[in-house]
This record gives structure tokens, sequence and C-alpha cells, in this order.
């Protein structure tokens, strides 16, 4: 295990690992599940990346394999070509990915602007109707500079589910995180706990959906768009 992967607040006897055969599909793939997270500040004391790389260890800690996208020099939306390169970088990770995670600070009673930038810069289709999002799992959080709210993770929730994602029940809320932060990490307490719940939650519902996309997430009224096309094509070439 590196170093950076420590976790000195798990209570490891209360977390045991995740079994796959009780979740998995059939036709599997059985890499460990990607997950992608991304964080909604820049500062250099960013509490929700902070969040975020705590969450990524407690991810690795359970089988994933995990990914963070830099935010940094990230262009405003339709202020750039999507051919830009950290455009092209957050895309990429994206069609990696099986499932996020979203960190962001609380702003002005919502998620910050830099969030919803690059929950923005995500194409909607790259293929017919079907999101590069659609049937990936989802996980919400939010760090507040104050008292606890929940305002960023519901509306980043209507994102989810805009995106045709499937976002887990549960979710985290940190407030005054910079009162909980020591060092840098998130100590053993409430708050900790309900990241490893999360976490927990976001693997199992990862390895259950992954294999089974076909099925939980195709829709009918995709299915019908495609009886169109065929018969378009058919009928052209029978004129």
């Amino acid at each position: 295990m590196a170093d950076d992967d420590i976790l000195p607040a798990l209570i490891s006897e209360a977390l045991p690992l995740v079994d796959p055969s009780l979740l998995a599909a059939a036709d599997d793939p059985g890499h460990p599940p990607r997950i992608l997270l991304l964080y909604g500040s820049l500062r250099d004391v960013s509490y929700s990346r902070r969040a975020a790389e705590e969450s990524a260890r407690i991810l690795r800690y359970l089988g994933c394999e995990t990914k963070m996208f830099d935010p940094t020099g990230l262009p405003l939306v339709d202020d750039a070509d999507a051919d830009h390169p950290k455009v092209q970088e957050l895309r990429d990770l994206a069609t990696w990915s099986e499932g996020m995670v979203w960190s962001s600070p609380e702003r002005h009673g919502a998620m910050t602007g830099l969030m919803k930038t690059q929950i923005d810069w995500l194409p909607l289709s790259l293929k017919g109707g079907v999101r590069p999002t659609q049937g990936k799992t989802l996980a919400v959080m939010q760090v507040s500079g104050g008292s606890q709210s929940f305002n960023a993770v519901n509306q980043m929730r209507i994102l989810g589910r805009w995106m045709r994602m499937v976002t887990i029940p549960n979710q985290s809320s940190i407030p005054k995180a910079w009162l909980e932060f020591e060092k840098g990490r998130l100590p053993e307490g409430s708050f900790y706990r309900r990241v490893v719940d999360v976490m927990e939650e976001l693997v199992k519902f990862t390895w259950m959906v992954r294999g089974r996309k076909d099925f939980l997430v195709d829709r009918y009224s995709e299915r019908v768009e495609s009886v169109e096309e065929v018969h378009k094509r058919v009928s052209l070439k029978s004129i």
C-alpha cells in the first residue's frame, strides 16, 4: 500500500471488502471498477478536493481504480472549442469511467461555477441520443464553510438525473469543513464515517450496474429511434 493510501481513520474491521461475486453480472468485464472524481474549487487549500482525495483512498481500499481530473485551465463552456486539451482530457476520463464522484463546495447557496463548468463540458451525445454518462453510477458530496447544507448535493442530483446517471441514495455534506480536516485529512468521526458509507455504496452500485447497463437503462424511445433509422436505410435502398 502506498503511503498516500494509508487510512488512519478507518476501522477496517467494520469495512469488509466488497465481494463482486454477489453483485456482478454474468458478463461483467472483471476489471476493478473505474471511478472518476471531480471537485469544484481551485484554491490551494481546497476542501472539496481534500474530500475527493479521501474518497479516492477509500475507493482504492475497496478495490477500485480511481482517476481525478484537475480542472485548472479548463475554459468556460463555449469560450473554447471542444478540441481544447483540458476538455478532451475531461471527456476521455468520463468515457473511461464507470462511475463518478462529484465533490463541490457550496458557494452562495449553490454548487460552484467550476463544478457546473466541468459537468457542462460533458457532451450530451457521442452516438445517437445516448449520453456518455448514461447508466454510470454517481455519488455526490459537498463541503461548506458554514452550517450544514444540502443545496449543492441536491443540485448535483438533478444534473445526475439529467445526465441519465444512476445516482446512489447516500450522500455526504461536511459543514465548517475548515474545522474538520486535520493536516489535509478527515479524521475518524461522523463525517468520515458518512464518506465511507457513500463510497462503499457507490462501489456496490457500480458492480451491480456496469454489466447490466443495457438491461437497466436501455430505453424504449431509443429502441424505436433505432428501428426508424433502420427503416429509413432499408426504404432508401428499395427505391
